[in-house]
């Protein structure tokens, strides 16, 4: 007999039977009884000892009338295997019972081959585990080459029958989604109908049904797995694995709508595709494969191969890492879009996202350097959005400060660019804490062309409790935004002639600053309550001054002084106070009811303002001198208004309608 080299931990493949070289059967028998007869009457002590000993060595074969059985050649070969466990010479004699073992295996792959039904697959999943212990025996001993070859060629015919039937219980997550309630394995078992993953399901809902293999399948896996491994068939075993679960991923992907890009195609996409379509299911990818795929597919791998936990990491960090690479592609492709302040709150919406999965992603690849690695692209993904976001909030400075027109807002109105600085920042406002996190860690790279001087600078004393909250760097960008607001709202005010609609411009817009900086909490907490208590001090200011400059000429009219002279009315003169205020209150009226006021709110106040001035103030006079003028004619030239026309009259100031003169509808 030839030697055969002492083989490793790791089972070697089974050496192929050459096909030209024939099968003998191994009669070890055969030889025993060629041998000459012992001296029968002449025995000493010590050689009827030794041939006892040789004796025990022998394995006793089954009766050779007595029909021997795959299952009867299972228990032999399990008590034959035993007792080579128990021997150290290094080659032991091969009873004949092996040979009929081998023949019912090569039997039953025969039958299989044939076509013949395969529901008893753990009969072969027995035989293969003797075939490839019994592999590991001959391979370490002085064995024929001719029994190697044939056990060789067996274990590989039938390892290849295991890996198809590992192949096909892998697929079956794709019968766990279709929509066929009698489908039915690839044994012709039933299989019970799973319902199909939902990309809207909760985590924990959709966590049921992920990776959709029943009990029984993962146990058989698990199995054929356990053989394929012994039996040196490790990369055969892995590759079908990696295979099947790629695709599943990629099907699992799909139904997420989450389509592979490279990253220039992501770079070439119009922002209303992404942003509408693809970065929602961007997130929604991320977000379920982190709570729902990535655990499931650790639960699986962690089963299946539950006796080499260190083939189980790697499979998983290699198939999940994959996807993890398709995912910040899209997201580096995303980042490197050109810089427009509109992209902001999607950049934060995926920031948060790759923040939050950092953590789960720790727990579930527990093998320190796959861990370290992933964790370091992860984070870079993360500065990349972070670096984004500041860059963006400097355009946004840079926006309001090349807005250089000389139009002003028509009837004093809230500036578009109000609107849009206010509206921005509030929706800021929802991400404060991500924004507070982004400036933290990332304001180093924040735009030298921004508006950099220290806040403290522009604001002055404001209080301790404003310096608090200007003190973390996104607040402090928030401050630098309004005070470019305030300065941008300063210029447009001095394009108005009349100081009235000056005083009018900066109230209305003050007003809609601060209601937005009060209906957010977050942003009410980041510029403070000194800040809004100093805002409305400058709106009451502005308030008066309106007045002042518009109805003071008003007031002015109906004052009593000067009127009598010697005891006596001068009538004269109160015809000419009377067309004063008429003509006046007229003028106003034409031209502060196209004003515009949409704050329900200050328009009242207003409105209530105006009235309690103006309104007692008239019918005092009215009362006291209307009897002097002669009544008829002269009456209605100079009196046009009742006390209840004029209440009439202001309820229709700053509704942004222009109204017919007064005078006109009263001819």
């Amino acid at each position: 007999m030839e030697n055969n080299k002492d083989a490793g931990d790791e089972p070697p493949r089974s050496p192929m039977a050459d096909p030209t070289e024939s099968d003998p059967k191994l009669e070890t028998k055969s030889e025993t009884d060629s041998q000459p007869p012992p001296n029968e009457g002449g025995e000493d002590a010590e050689s009827a000892e030794k041939k006892e000993e040789t004796a025990e060595d022998v394995i006793d074969d089954p009766p050779l009338s007595t029909p021997l059985s795959l299952e009867k050649a299972h228990e032999d070969m399990d008590q034959f295997l035993e007792t080579l466990k128990q021997k150290e010479e290094a080659s032991v004699e091969m009873p004949v019972f092996l040979d009929k073992f081998l023949d019912l295996v090569e039997d039953k792959i025969a039958r299989y081959d044939a076509g013949d039904d395969r529901a008893d697959d753990s009969s072969l999943l027995e035989a293969v585990s003797r075939i490839s212990s019994l592999m590991k025996t001959v391979q370490t001993q002085h064995q024929p080459e001719p029994l190697m070859n044939r056990i060789g060629s067996i274990q590989q015919r039938a390892m290849t029958y295991l890996e198809e039937d590992f192949r096909l219980l892998m697929e079956q997550y794709r019968n766990a989604t279709e929509s066929d309630p009698g489908g039915h394995d690839h044994k012709g078992k039933h299989v019970e109908e799973q319902p199909q993953e939902d990309s809207e399901n909760a985590p924990e809902e959709s966590e049921l049904d992920f990776p959709g293999y029943s009990e029984e399948t993962i146990s058989s896996l698990k199995e054929i797995a356990g053989e394929m491994v012994a039996g040196g068939y490790t990369a055969e075993c892995c590759q079908v694995y990696m295979t099947s679960r790629r695709n599943a991923f990629d099907d699992a992907l799909q139904k997420l709508g989450f389509e592979k890009f490279s990253i220039d195609e992501v770079q070439k996409a119009h922002w209303e595709t992404l942003s509408r379509e693809m970065i929602p299911s961007w997130i929604n990818t991320f977000k379920q494969c982190a709570a729902v795929y990535f655990p499931g597919e650790r639960r699986l791998v962690d089963e299946v191969f539950a006796d080499r936990p260190e083939l189980a990491a790697g499979i998983f960090s290699n198939l999940c890492r994959g996807v993890v690479i398709q995912l910040l592609n899209f997201l580096e492709g995303t980042a490197m879009t050109k810089r427009a302040a509109e992209k902001l709150f999607k950049l934060l919406d995926m920031y948060e996202t790759v923040r939050d999965v950092i953590p789960k992603m720790d727990e579930l690849f527990s093998e320190e350097h796959v861990a370290e690695e992933l964790k370091t692209e992860l984070n870079l993904a993360k500065s990349r959005l972070g670096e984004a976001t500041i860059s963006i909030f400097g355009d946004f400075e840079n926006n309001i400060k090349s807005d250089t027109g000389k139009t002003p807002v028509p009837g004093g109105a809230v500036h578009p660019v109000t609107r849009y600085v206010m509206n921005y920042l509030t929706t800021s406002g929802d991400y404060k804490e991500t924004l507070e996190q982004v400036f933290k860690e990332h304001s180093k790279i924040e735009r030298a062309d921004s508006t950099s001087r220290p806040h403290g600078e522009s604001q002055g004393q404001n209080g301790k409790e404003d310096e608090k909250a200007a003190a973390s760097p996104f607040a402090a960008q928030v401050m630098r935004v309004m005070d470019l607001l305030d300065s941008y709202l300063d210029s447009k005010a001095k394009l108005y002639k009349d100081n009235c609609l000056t005083s009018f411009f900066m109230m209305n817009n003050g007003r809609y600053i601060l209601q937005k900086i009060k209906g957010s909490i977050e942003m009410a907490q980041v510029m403070g309550d000194n800040w809004c208590r100093k805002r409305s001090s400058e709106l009451r200011a502005y308030h008066k001054k309106y007045m002042r400059d518009t109805w003071h000429k008003v007031l002015e009219s109906l004052k009593h002084e000067e009127l009598t002279v010697n005891g006596k009315v001068d009538k004269p003169k109160l015809k000419e106070r009377f067309k004063t205020f008429n003509a006046l209150f007229d003028e106003i009226h034409r031209t502060q009811s196209s004003w515009v006021v949409k704050d329900g709110q200050l328009q009242s106040e207003l409105r209530v303002s105006i009235s309690a001035v103006i309104i007692p103030a008239y019918r005092a006079f009215l009362g006291k001198y209307a009897q002097v003028l002669d009544p008829g004619r002269q009456t209605e030239k100079y009196i046009k208004y009742q006390p209840e026309d004029i209440e009439n009259y202001i309820d229709e100031l700053f509704d942004g309608k222009p109204h017919q003169s007064i005078a006109k509808r009263k001819t």
